[in-house]
């Protein structure tokens, strides 16, 4: 049961409403600055499917990363009700994966050695850890580089070990806060299909924090438009387009002015 096309973005309900493995229900959160209290998120209702692909699309400061930290445990000071899979989220949970903008991985530290951290919290067996690590060096592309630091790599290929060490422990929910906006918009359309293959290959539910329209409207099954804080979400639109997706395609280009329309500026070539 697809959503309209268009609809206001608050999807509130009984956890489990459409089958939602994520669910926000009147999530507010305020910040100190300067002793005086701020609010970033007011009153947010979500849901979201099982193995659906999210974009959280909107302005700098509305709140995306904020929403993206409670939702993966980084943060548990909030009011209002989130579950992930009925569970409310914390650090360490199995479920969650996240991809930050900057890769972080550790110098010192090799391409398969940086992924097998992602599995230190496991009591695994080396051969098993050398076969997850080996399963999702092949599965982003990196064969050959198993052994590479990383100053050798290329901002994408980095990029591409961080989301490896992400999904290695095989979470069902992966959190990409704008992971490919300081890459090149060549490497940036590399790593979008990248992206594609790896939900192709796993049972992911993903949501995806970005302020470049295009980009959500090439990945996300539905888009989630912030409206600027504090206050509830503008709207959410599905992207009714089968994959792979033309970013040429007329229909592509309407979708694309639509958010455009919907964050309140003209149509440019990145938001």
């Amino acid at each position: 049961m697809n959503p309209p096309a268009v609809a206001p973005a608050s999807s509130g309900g009984a956890p489990g409403s459409f089958d939602s493995f994520v669910h926000l229900h009147g999530v507010s959160k305020r910040f100190q600055v300067g002793g005086v209290p701020r609010e970033i998120l007011a009153d947010l209702d979500l849901d979201i499917r099982r193995q659906e692909f999210i974009a959280i699309l909107g302005e700098s400061g509305c709140g995306k990363s904020t929403l993206l930290r409670l939702l993966c445990g980084l943060d548990n000071a909030y009011e209002g009700q989130i579950l992930v899979d009925g569970v409310v989220p914390k650090i360490g949970n199995d479920e969650a994966g996240v991809v930050f903008q900057d890769p972080r991985l550790f110098p010192w530290l090799s391409v398969e050695q940086n992924i097998a951290l992602g599995l230190a919290r496991f009591q695994l067996d080396r051969l098993e850890v050398h076969r997850r690590v080996s399963e999702q060096i092949a599965l982003v592309g990196l064969v050959g580089f198993e052994r590479a630091l990383p100053h050798q790599l290329s901002g994408g290929m980095a990029q591409r070990v961080a989301l490896a060490r992400a999904i290695v422990a095989r979470p069902a929910f992966l959190l990409l806060d704008e992971p490919f906006s300081a890459l090149d918009a060549l490497t940036r359309s590399q790593m979008h299909d990248q992206l594609l293959r790896i939900r192709a290959a796993a049972d992911l539910t993903m949501l995806l924090v970005t302020h470049d329209v295009e980009e959500a409207v090439y990945l996300a099954d539905r888009v989630v438009v912030m409206a600027p804080r504090p206050g509830p979400l503008r709207a959410t639109v599905d992207i009714g387009l089968p994959y792979p997706r033309n970013r040429s395609d007329t229909a592509f280009q309407r979708e694309r002015e639509r958010l455009h329309a919907l964050l309140g500026h003209g149509v440019h070539s990145h938001s």
